[in-house]
């Protein structure tokens, strides 16, 4: 291998890697959050692109959107050994787990007002399931 198989990574390489498709990858780019170097139309992904797919996919499953994720990441390059980004970082992750929290006190209360509903229809049931029999 040489320096610059080393180096950089196809699409084929980082679908692979990543589970995702090319298609993907290239609304990435269209969105600024990736910036492939370009050879014609190969497109060749670096170690930070790499790494860059990775916190995009990982923000993904946190519920944060493409615009804050693209935003966090630009601020890699404030020169300040990363605070301004880990800062911000914190912040919009405080702010998204306090609603994914919510969701799930929501998601707690529905489900214990469909376990009451269905046990007042189960109640239901075997008050009249007796009545029903003796009809037979």
């Amino acid at each position: 291998m040489t320096s610059t198989d080393q180096e950089f990574t196809t699409i084929r390489e980082m679908c692979d890697t990543f589970d995702v498709t090319p298609r993907t990858l290239r609304f990435y780019e269209q969105k600024e959050l990736l910036a492939p170097r370009r050879e014609g139309q190969k497109r060749l992904f670096t170690r930070r692109d790499r790494a860059r797919l990775k916190l995009i996919l990982r923000g993904k499953r946190f519920g944060f959107s493409l615009e804050e994720i693209r935003q966090l990441l630009d601020l890699y390059d404030t020169g300040d050994q990363q605070y301004t980004q880990m800062k911000e970082t914190l912040a919009v992750a405080s702010e998204r787990l306090a609603a994914m929290q919510a969701q799930r006190d929501e998601l707690d209360q529905a489900i214990d007002d469909l376990r009451e509903q269905m046990d007042w229809v189960r109640n239901i049931l075997r008050s009249i399931e007796p009545a029903t029999k003796a009809a037979e």
